[in-house]
């Protein structure tokens, strides 16, 4: 769609569909863990739950909306975005208004069902898959900016919603958060009212994958790359869901006011958004590929200061490492996906990625909420996801060099 060019002139040129994938990538908050988790507490006091009980809920919400992720993320492939995302985003209401008036706990496992599967799951999905296909040459650049929607959301919010809910009842708040969604369903039309359709854009911009050609899902499912790849995304969802999921009860056996955590989320969005712009720079100049087997490596470093961390200090470095690595998993993993597999397919792709880190994020909190209610200190469950990051990085090592072989004998 556009030659390689500065990030201004850039942003400039592409201001309506980049201001499109920021926007949803900020809408999809709603639905993501570090967002819902700050009202964790009030939840459990609602419902009389334990850390276990309401990470049960939340594991079986997320998991079947994982599920039913992969037959909708192909919804992607066939029609436009300003159709697909404006009804994702006008459900994605409807679910915190449910939020705002449930009163039972089998009414709680369908909300965070819907919140997840049009928070996480659809409306991350069509942003990412927008910006794969509207973009060939810029691809990295473009997924970076409509990434900063998402790390917007998580650098103000978690401090503001803490503030907030300590003067506005929480279930109030949640009526907010649905009308403020409506509103945005007017914005993204107005975005989007010039957009071409999915098979127009393949049409005049195709990006074929490995060997010159558009993989189908069935056949990049059959192909061992993208297995080697599935751990580092269902461990990547699984334990950083986990540390949002629990940030009330990590500050109590560390000592810390929730308050004081929160503030120090900011330092690791910064750079978060600082790594997604570097990123996505690098991924244009020498390609995905080559950047995937390093990005999660701070991951396991951060973890591990998680699990010693004395004082907030300790834990403000770990969180600026999980920015880190954040950077490269909401670019370098989504450029993957058209570079490895072309463009032709990518929303039913994707969507089978989609669904491993939402299962992960299913897994990770009812996981760890199972294990605390066990007696295994939630901090020490950090030394574990370290070690799984550990494998995770040898796996992604032995993609790329598979990726590139595949590539060059082609």
């Amino acid at each position: 769609m556009t030659k390689p060019s500065g990030y201004l002139s850039f942003i400039k040129e592409n201001a309506p569909f980049l201001a499109t994938g920021a926007l949803l990538s900020f809408l999809s908050v709603f639905g993501q863990t570090f967002f819902i988790s700050i009202f964790g507490g009030e939840i459990r006091s609602e419902f009389g739950l334990s850390n276990g009980d309401w990470g049960l809920i939340y594991m079986i919400g997320t998991g079947v909306s994982a599920v039913v992720m992969v037959l909708a993320g192909g919804l992607a492939d066939i029609f436009r975005v300003r159709t697909l995302g404006i009804s994702v985003i006008a459900i994605l209401a409807l679910a915190c208004l449910a939020m705002a008036y449930n009163t039972t706990v089998a009414g709680l496992v369908i909300v965070i069902f819907a919140l997840r599967l049009m928070g996480q799951g659809m409306a991350t999905h069509v942003s990412v898959v927008a910006m794969a296909r509207w973009f060939v040459a810029t691809r990295g650049r473009a997924l970076a900016i409509a990434s900063l929607g998402f790390m917007i959301g998580e650098a103000t919010l978690p401090l503001l919603m803490v503030w907030l809910k300590s003067i506005i009842d929480w279930r109030t708040l949640w009526v907010f958060f649905a009308l403020f969604c409506v509103a945005n369903c007017f914005v993204l039309f107005r975005l989007l009212r010039l957009e071409r359709t999915p098979q127009s854009v393949a049409a005049q911009d195709t990006s074929p994958g490995m060997g010159g050609k558009h993989w189908t899902r069935m056949e990049a499912l059959r192909h061992p790359l993208f297995w080697l790849i599935a751990p580092a995304i269902t461990f990547f969802s699984a334990f950083g869901t986990a540390f949002w999921f629990h940030q009330v009860h990590f500050a109590e056996i560390k000592g810390f006011s929730h308050l004081a955590l929160v503030a120090v989320f900011p330092f690791g969005t910064t750079v978060l958004a600082m790594s997604s712009i570097i990123y996505g720079w690098a991924i244009d100049k020498v390609g995905a590929s080559r950047l995937l087997p390093f990005y999660i490596l701070p991951y396991i470093a951060a973890f591990i200061l998680h699990w010693y961390a004395p004082t907030l200090g300790w834990t403000a470095i770990a969180v600026v490492l999980m920015g880190l690595a954040g950077g490269g998993q909401s670019t370098i993993l989504n450029a993957c996906w058209a570079e490895f597999y072309g463009t032709k397919s990518i929303g039913s792709i994707k969507s089978a990625a989609t669904a491993l880190m939402v299962l992960g994020s299913a897994i990770g909190p009812g996981l760890s909420g199972w294990l605390i209610d066990r007696g295994v200190g939630f901090e020490v469950q950090m030394l574990g996801y370290a070690v799984c990051f550990a494998i995770a990085a040898v796996l992604l090592k032995i993609a790329s060099n598979m990726q590139l072989r595949l590539t060059s004998s082609a």
